[in-house]
């Protein structure tokens, strides 16, 4: 990193939409800002992004290129690497340790990591992951819409799952797997929308001329299928930010745990003074166009606190001055 700049104002750790948003933001705002970018956003199987309202469809690469143009066209750094360390400084601000072995410096940071998506050990599975292998009917479920639809039933929200894909499709089918029986009122529930469910464990999901075709059983038995939707354990890509005393925490959906998350408030502030944390690392069920918005609050209220900061130590001089 020889010749390049390593202090700023503040450090970005993730280029995705929040990441990306709130660079944007704090460029606008005339803040040196750097976004430390890992290549590897989450939706890169998915061939568009949906419900982002003036981008429907776009392919997310053409997003994010899109984002890291206007980012810079402001002013804003971006540079390629993995941020595997992040420490507090005696004298203020925060160290970033990069995976070449390079570190960078902020008076602020925000976390923008996302998270990682640990699938069920399905021989097949993660194959099709993004592509028929779904997990937000919100994101995917138009495109599958009025296909043979099943349910990989792994924890007690698989029924919810169910009913909520209903929605898109008449023929849905809730595959138990390693989920709990349902209740009867469950049932009562699933009969009523006309949802079969399937006792046994799946073995596999086969694939067809480069398509999902069908889910099989132990034993053998075979369901077409055209898109099977499945619950992700979700957890938060904070590893590298143990030194800075940020630390997951488990976070639930309709009383069920579903991953890890970084506790923040809506602005994106953690336990942790001068770190903010947005988009997928800090709310595990948002989606793009959420995770933008939350990286124009965090962008805005970082700025804010700078300024309260310069202007506290303005107002500190002139006092020293005067006397």
């Amino acid at each position: 990193m020889s010749g390049l700049k390593t202090e700023f104002d503040v450090v970005v750790v993730g280029g995705g939409a929040a990441g990306l948003s709130g660079a944007l933001t704090l460029a606008r705002a005339r803040r040196s800002v750097l976004v430390i970018d890992s290549g590897e956003p989450r939706n890169a199987p998915a061939s568009g992004v949906h419900t982002f309202i003036g981008r429907e469809g776009v392919p997310p690469a053409r997003l994010l290129a899109d984002a890291r143009a206007e980012v810079t066209g402001y002013g804003g750094e971006i540079r390629q690497g993995r941020a595997v360390s992040a420490r507090r400084l005696a004298t203020g601000g925060f160290s970033v340790g990069l995976d070449g072995g390079d570190a960078v410096s902020g008076r602020r940071l925000l976390i923008a990591t996302g998270l990682a998506d640990e699938l069920p050990e399905v021989p097949g599975l993660a194959g099709r992951w993004g592509r028929e292998v779904l997990h937000c009917p919100y994101c995917h479920g138009w495109e599958v819409r009025d296909r043979r639809i099943g349910i990989l039933g792994t924890g007690p929200l698989a029924v919810h799952q169910a009913l909520l894909w209903r929605q898109w499709s008449g023929d849905v089918t809730l595959f138990l797997h390693t989920a709990p029986e349902p209740s009867d009122e469950e049932y009562e529930k699933l009969t009523a929308r006309g949802i079969p469910v399937v006792e046994g464990r799946v073995a596999s999901v086969e694939v067809r001329d480069d398509r999902l075709a069908a889910v099989r059983l132990d034993g053998g038995r075979e369901f077409p299928c055209d898109a099977l939707a499945v619950t992700p354990r979700l957890t938060a890509r904070v590893g590298a930010l143990a030194g800075l005393g940020l630390e997951a925490r488990e976070q639930e959906m309709n009383g069920h745990v579903v991953g890890t998350h970084l506790p923040a408030d809506p602005s994106g502030a953690t336990e942790v003074p001068g770190v903010w944390a947005v988009g997928n690392a800090a709310s595990l069920n948002e989606v793009v166009i959420g995770s933008a918005a939350a990286g124009v609050r965090a962008g805005a209220a970082i700025n804010g606190d700078l300024i309260a900061e310069e202007t506290s130590e303005a107002v500190n001089a002139r006092l020293t001055v005067s006397r």
